[in-house]
C-alpha cells in the first residue's frame, strides 16, 4: 500500500496552504492508498477525520502529529493524547511517551537546519522506530545522508513522505508497505516492525 505520511494544511498548521479536501484529491490524483495528517503540534480528531474520509472512501486516511520536539521535530502515530506531547518535550521523553500509548516515533528531515543528528542519538538515546528518508523537504544531500543512516542503523524504519504544506506536492515521495494497513494500530506494526520501503512516486510526476 501507498501512503504518504507527513503532510499539514490550512485548517490547523499555520505555514501550510492546502485545503483539507483539496489535499485529500490531490492524494487520490497521485494514486495513494492512504495518508495520515501530521499538523504541527496538533492532532486531527476522528470527528474531523470523518468529513474527509467520506469525501474520499477509496482513501485511508489516519491522523497523526508533528511534534515540535527539543533537538527537531518527530512524526508520531497511532498516539491516543498528544496533549502529553508538548512542544520542547526531550526526544527520549517524547519515545516513552509514544511508545506508552502504543505508538511509533519517526525523526522528520533528519539533518535539516544543522540539526546534530548522531550527536542527539550518541549523548540521548532515544527510541525512535525510524526516521524520514527522502521528502519535497530534503535536498539530495539530506536524502544520501538519510541513506547513509540507514547502513549504521538498519533497524530504523524508512518513511518516504512529501512533507506537504501545498496540494502540488502530495505524494511526491511515498512509502510503500509491503502489508495493508487502514487502522492505525496497522500503521504502527508496519513501522515497528520495518515493513515499508520509501521511494519516489511515479504516479504522482505522471
Amino acid at each position: 500500500m501507498k501512503f504518504d505520511l507527513h503532510m499539514h494544511t490550512a485548517r490547523h498548521s499555520p505555514d501550510a496552504d492546502s485545503d483539507p479536501f483539496e489535499l485529500v484529491r490531490a492524494a487520490v490524483a497521485a494514486g495513494l492508498n492512504g495518508i495520515v495528517i501530521t499538523e504541527h503540534d496538533y492532532m486531527w480528531p476522528d470527528s474531523e477525520l470523518e468529513e474527509l474520509r467520506a469525501a474520499a472512501p477509496e482513501l485511508v486516511i489516519l491522523g497523526g502529529v508533528e511534534v515540535t520536539a527539543r533537538g527537531g521535530d518527530v512524526l508520531c502515530y497511532g498516539i491516543t493524547n498528544p496533549f502529553a506531547l508538548p512542544r520542547g518535550i526531550g526526544w527520549p521523553e517524547l519515545c516513552r511517551e509514544v511508545h506508552k500509548q502504543g505508538g511509533a516515533c519517526v525523526a522528520a528531515h533528519p539533518n535539516r537546519w544543522g540539526q546534530p543528528f548522531e550527536k542527539i542519538l550518541r549523548e540521548q538515546n532515544p527510541e525512535l522506530d525510524g526516521i524520514e528518508v527522502m521528502s519535497n523537504n530534503m535536498d539530495r544531500d539530506l536524502r544520501s545522508k538519510a541513506a547513509e543512516l540507514l547502513k549504521k542503523y538498519p533497524h530504523f524504519a524508512q518513511l518516504g513522505n512529501s512533507d506537504s504544506h501545498q496540494p502540488n506536492t502530495v505524494g511526491c515521495c511515498c512509502t510503500v508497505f509491503e502489508v495493508p494497513v487502514r487502522t492505525n494500530a496497522e500503521l504502527v506494526a508496519a513501522i515497528r516492525g520495518n515493513k515499508g520501503k520509501a521511494t519516489v512516486n511515479d504516479a504522482h510526476r505522471a
